[in-house]
């Protein structure tokens, strides 16, 4: 399988960003990215999908959609869509039914930011996801770039300090966020986890002092998907998009926090009776599992299922574990930064069913 590393969720002047596509695009060519996929706020912009390239690099933009209700207030359940080829923002005030109508157009629909807690030091509400109830969605974004900067500066002063100096910022995703994830996982849903930016590249000033908060290339090195694909990005535009949805659907992927240690060559693999599987893929359960992690670096490691810890290991690059339970299994490992230990790998799960019992013949 080949590794490709995508960056999602972001903003262009079509919304509230405040660069152009070209400028995401050279901002990612900069950092290395394969890909990025741009959600302007209830707006998709057609005609900019494709290659640039630039120093011997090439890169792949898409243009996706982030949708949420204007009229409420406070805003509540924004969602990232991809793929879906048509303006979905007239669908909004009914979330379940923005979800059926993204699926039917053959879409991709990811809850963003599900937990985006209040910031009263710059008078900005709680902008959460509230409508659990709904059904048929792809996954979560399960890291939020802008949503944990709300978490943590708690001040003014403390707001400038993470502008001033972002690699500071990132943690790990929120807890409410990890807890409602395997909460869903534990109940048999299928929910592809992934790492969203929220990139704006916001302009700050103060007095005669001017900064461009948290600029696209930044976070371009930071919080990133890799996703396992069959292929490198090739020449065609169709089949290269259709590739990264359908990684990004079946859950081929992982999220890293690339800006400590870099996180690719990652993987996570089970092998049980005649059959392996990797990130997103299903295993029957016939007596064990054999699960292998490879880790790029030593690092603190956990497995979990139905997001309860069943190991952990310290300091280790190749981790093992044999398991006789069926759930869905994902891995977390964490690196020491700047002081602190920080989120540093997320996977997505493998999915180990029970066998089915065998009819009865009568």
């Amino acid at each position: 399988m080949h590794e490709l590393t995508l960056n999602l969720h972001m903003h262009t002047t079509y919304s509230d960003g405040s660069g152009s596509h070209e400028d995401i695009a050279q901002a990612a060519l900069r950092a290395g990215i394969d890909a990025v996929i741009v959600t302007d706020h209830n707006v998709w912009v057609n005609g900019v999908d494709g290659y640039r390239s630039a120093n011997g690099r090439r890169m792949l933009l898409i243009a996706g959609e982030e949708v949420h209700d204007r009229t409420r207030q406070p805003q509540k359940n924004h969602l990232l869509v991809f793929g879906a080829n048509r303006e979905m923002t007239t669908f909004a005030p009914d979330p379940q039914n923005l979800i059926r109508q993204v699926e039917q157009a053959g879409g991709l629909s990811f809850i963003a930011h599900p937990w985006d807690p209040a910031m009263p030091a710059f008078g900005e509400d709680d902008i959460s996801w509230v409508a659990w109830d709904v059904e048929g969605y792809t996954g979560f974004e399960l890291w939020n770039g802008l949503s944990e900067l709300k978490s943590v500066a708690h001040s003014r002063l403390q707001a400038v300090f993470y502008a001033l100096f972002p690699q500071y910022l990132a943690h790990a995703p929120l807890p409410q966020t990890l807890a409602k994830y395997d909460e869903l996982l534990s109940q048999g849903r299928r929910l592809t986890a992934v790492g969203g930016s929220d990139a704006h590249a916001l302009h700050m000033h103060m007095g005669p002092l001017h900064r461009v908060i948290y600029p696209y290339e930044f976070h371009f090195r930071a919080i990133n998907n890799h996703l396992l694909t069959p292929r490198p990005l090739g020449e065609n535009l169709l089949e290269d998009r259709r590739m990264i949805y359908d990684a990004l659907r079946a859950g081929r992927s992982f999220i890293g926090y690339d800006l400590p240690h870099p996180t690719h060559g990652f993987r996570f693999t089970a092998q049980g009776l005649n059959a392996v599987a990797t990130l997103g893929e299903e295993i029957p359960l016939h007596g064990s599992i054999t699960f292998q992690i490879r880790l790029p670096a030593p690092a603190y490691c956990r497995l979990l299922c139905n997001g309860k810890p069943v190991k952990a290991w310290r300091g280790q690059e190749i981790c093992s574990f044999i398991a006789s339970q069926p759930g869905a299994y994902r891995v977390e490992a964490y690196l020491d930064f700047l002081g602190k230990r920080r989120g540093w790998i997320f996977s997505n799960p493998i999915y180990v069913r029970a066998p089915h019992p065998r009819a009865r013949v009568s």
